[in-house]
């Protein structure tokens, strides 16, 4: 055997051999969808009104606050709509042009209503708040998903409709997936007024009757759960809080599951630097006044303030330990920029998956088999040529897909029978060309090599077409789609390679060992 045939057959060892190692074992290297494996299938309506309201709250603010710097002091706003405030007494005097100065080239125009100065957001604003919202949206549930343990999830949003699509392969606990998803855990600190303790009270009533039956307008009334010694939900306790909300989850470095004195599961946080400044201030300026934690609108705990705290502290609720767990997960993902809904649910049983892949499996050897039949019956003992090739294909379509991670699906089986068939055509189109020159009365070796280079341009061009109408499909397509997308771009570069190189190794060294007279073709 000459070096060049040498190198050659060691190219495809060598290639062969490390597809095989990256596929092996393959029921852990490939990675099954969730028609396979079973799972979850969501579809997800984000609220994106809610995202437009924060935005205007939090834009409001600002403008009084830069209004207040430049020396207008005393105006005050309200949100008359999701992307709508007015500012009263805004539209007169110095306001008006000190407002008019802050709104330009911002996502807002303003226009007069008497006195007052009436805040619309322009339409490029809103859409960019309503995608961004979805965006933010998918990498947070994203973020909560990957540190859940879920094996190769698909969260993706739809082109229309502010809608995401998910799918789980694998979950075994749909209701935890479902809290852990749609849970926001927006996390407050808001300092207690009264009780002055941080207690609680039982009623609303009582807290307004402190205050002589109307409430201070820097204050609202929020409630919590009243726990017992156990743990326990015995009631409602009701606490009256600042409306500021100095430090939030926002200013969160770090949160994680901990233990707490007497053992019951906690959740320990630690502040970025800007936060531990603001919370070191707030905590300072409050010692002895009760620090309500508030999760979602809720307050979690109440604990009164004994000293000056800056990066690091903790939340008791009477958390079970996958509470403790989930909460934190939830707060170091981040919240969720909207409310969500589920649209639709499918639970995928892992039997189905199973028959599924039975099937699959029937299939693929059903078509295998009569592929290898029919190229022994018309091709003979060249036919041995292309089933090495084949084989040497599924080897290399198996470790491609386990390689680059991808996930084969139901439509992935299909196209892994597509590309079988597509393996043996390159060989057909060789074979019947060879056949085509020992009949023009060539010798078997000039007949073999214009056989393979005049074969060689249909066969790029019919591969080449197919992969590019695999790319729009994996662009374009659905999850499902992307999977036999994937396994079908894959199956085309290695029938590429086992078709052309590897079938005319296999010719060059049979040529080489033997003086042969006449191919069997």
């Amino acid at each position: 055997m000459n070096k060049n045939l040498l190198w050659r057959g060691l190219l495809i060892l060598a290639v062969v051999a490390g597809s095989l190692a990256v596929a092996y074992p393959p029921e852990k290297k490939i990675n099954l969808g969730l028609d396979l494996q079973g799972g979850m299938h969501l579809v997800l309506q984000v609220h994106t009104e809610d995202a437009l309201r924060a935005e205007t709250d939090s834009d409001m603010a600002r403008f009084i606050e830069s209004a207040k710097e430049k020396g207008v002091p005393n105006l005050q706003g309200r949100r008359t709509g999701d992307s709508e405030f007015v500012i009263a007494g805004g539209g007169t005097g110095q306001a008006w042009d000190v407002l008019n100065d802050l709104v330009r080239n911002s996502r807002w125009e303003i226009d007069r209503r008497g006195n007052d100065a009436v805040f619309s957001m322009l339409s490029q604003g809103v859409a960019e708040v309503r995608n961004g919202a979805v965006n933010q949206a998918v990498r947070t549930i994203n973020n909560r998903i990957d540190q859940f343990g879920v094996a190769e999830p698909s969260v993706v949003p739809t082109a229309t409709g502010h809608r995401i699509v998910m799918q789980l392969p694998g979950v075994d606990d749909p209701e935890r997936v479902r809290q852990l998803i749609k849970n926001t855990a927006f996390l407050e600190f808001r300092i207690v007024r009264y009780p002055q303790g941080g207690g609680g009270v039982g009623s609303r009533e009582e807290i307004l009757a402190n205050y002589g039956g109307q409430l201070p307008p820097n204050l609202e009334i929020l409630d919590g759960d009243q726990l017992d010694s156990q743990g326990q939900v015995v009631g409602t306790s009701y606490y009256a809080v600042e409306k500021v909300r100095t430090v939030t989850g926002r200013d969160l470095k770090s949160a994680n599951s901990a233990r707490g004195q007497f053992g019951n599961p906690i959740v320990e946080f630690t502040l970025s630097p800007e936060g531990s400044a603001a919370f070191g201030d707030l905590t300072g300026r409050n010692v002895g006044s009760g620090l309500a934690i508030v999760l979602d609108g809720r307050v979690v705990s109440a604990p009164v303030v004994r000293s000056r705290i800056d990066n690091r502290g903790q939340i008791e609720g009477g958390f079970t330990v996958q509470e403790a767990d989930d909460l934190s997960n939830v707060l170091r993902s981040g919240a969720l920029p909207a409310s969500i809904t589920y649209l639709e649910e499918r639970t995928v049983g892992p039997s189905l998956g199973r028959d599924s892949i039975e099937k699959g499996l029937k299939a693929g050897l059903i078509g295998t088999a009569l592929v290898v039949l029919y190229m022994l019956i018309v091709y003979n003992l060249s036919g041995l040529n292309a089933v090495t090739a084949l084989a040497l294909n599924i080897a290399l379509l198996f470790g491609g897909l386990a390689a680059f991670n991808a996930t084969l699906t139901l439509p992935g089986i299909a196209g892994v029978i597509l590309t079988i068939g597509m393996a043996v055509d390159a060989n057909v189109l060789i074979f019947e060309r060879i056949r085509e020159e020992l009949r023009a009365g060539r010798t078997v070796r000039s007949s073999i090599d214009l056989g393979f280079e005049k074969a060689l341009s249909s066969i790029v061009d019919s591969n080449v077409t197919t992969l590019i109408a695999a790319i729009f499909l994996f662009q374009f397509g659905t999850s499902s789609i992307k999977g036999f997308a994937v396994t079908l771009t894959i199956g085309l570069l290695a029938s590429m390679f086992t078709a052309v190189f590897v079938s005319r190794w296999l010719f060059d060294v049979v040529l080489s060992r033997m003086r042969i007279q006449k191919l069997s073709i």
